[in-house]
């Protein structure tokens, strides 16, 4: 059985979610109120690949929002990630997805230190990101939006906003060495990290945002931010390509503008319908059938008998694990999102 671990974009967003769901007593809580709620599982989940074979899954909701990391309740935020952790494993779920910032925040705040769960012993084996497959949807997606907008990449430049994190250096690293692409601007808060990344890929220029964005063909959006930010969309080229590969999505910005392509990044489409009612409540144009590429990645490694923390760590992404999930997620039938 997989598993999903996810939480919702806003106080908002979980306020009405709880009510469609059955769970009056959330509908109208404040954010304290979420600081203190359990984890639940809130939906079962079958996937039938092309293959034909089917597995069951279960979607844990980890009761985060991204209101405590903002007014500071990190305590509250690390613990819902744990305990939603627990919940899974006791629930007997052999792999789980942590999806959103449920990865960011393990990561950031160094859980794995933290194994000892009220009375369970966390089995980090039993987790993953998801950031692989995340990472390799994301690379598919800027090669086969480019070519659908008309963007040759040997001559386009690519931002990568976030390039030092985890899907951002694996993003780098495969179009590096699996594009010809002409260009890479790296933009990262942390500029030792930066430096870091353009001594391993040989190349890129380390720019900020303001600098970088009017120079870019194709904008791939991947940094941590707990609310969207605005951007000026008449300052970019045109044609431009924005993948925004965020959860919640970082670009604030949704208005049309001519030669301005906004693509959800890190998503993925089924081709089967998919038995769940999760993704009705995120706002997926096709519920039935598109995805998050990190959920997809527990379903992918649940299709293979691979029950092992598959993306574990900051930057331990490599091209070849990439090409892994890959091929597997071709076998099963997903395949990115695109314009």
């Amino acid at each position: 059985m997989f598993g999903l671990i996810g939480h919702l974009t806003s106080l908002e967003h979980a306020q009405s979610v709880a009510r469609e769901l059955g769970y009056p007593e959330y509908a109208d809580q404040g954010i304290d109120f979420w600081c203190s709620a359990p984890p639940q599982i809130v939906d079962n989940i079958t996937v039938t690949s092309i293959t034909g074979q089917k597995i069951e899954g279960r979607y844990v909701e980890s009761c985060f929002l991204p209101e405590m990391l903002a007014t500071r309740r990190i305590k509250a935020a690390t613990r819902k990630i744990l305990n939603a952790m627990a919940h899974a494993q006791k629930n007997g779920i052999n792999i789980t997805a942590l999806g959103g910032f449920s990865s960011i925040i393990f990561e950031n705040f160094n859980l794995e230190q933290f194994r000892e769960i009220r009375n369970i012993k966390l089995e980090f084996e039993r987790f993953t990101t998801g950031n692989t497959h995340t990472a390799y949807v994301i690379c598919r997606q800027v090669e086969q939006a480019s070519q659908q907008l008309g963007i040759e990449l040997s001559k386009a430049t690519v931002a990568i906003c976030g390039a030092t994190g985890d899907i951002g250096s694996a993003v780098c690293r495969w179009l590096d060495a699996k594009t010809d692409v002409k260009e890479l601007l790296l933009i990262a808060r942390n500029h030792e990290r930066l430096i870091n990344l353009q001594a391993e890929l040989g190349r890129g220029k380390i720019m900020n945002l303001a600098d970088a964005l009017p120079e870019a063909d194709i904008i791939v959006w991947v940094a941590s931010m707990p609310k969207g930010m605005e951007i000026d969309l008449s300052t970019l080229r045109q044609p431009c390509l924005l993948i925004d590969g965020g959860y919640p999505k970082n670009l604030a910005t949704r208005m049309q503008y001519p030669g301005i392509n906004v693509l959800n990044g890190g998503i993925v489409e089924h081709s089967l319908d998919i038995d769940w009612r999760i993704m009705n409540i995120v706002n997926m144009d096709v519920p039935a059938r598109q995805l998050f590429a990190c959920f997809a990645e527990s379903m992918l490694l649940e299709f293979e008998k691979l029950y092992t923390n598959f993306s574990w760590g900051r930057n331990q992404i490599t091209v070849e694990k990439m090409e892994q999930i890959g091929q597997a997620s071709v076998k099963h039938g997903f395949r990115p999102l695109l314009v």
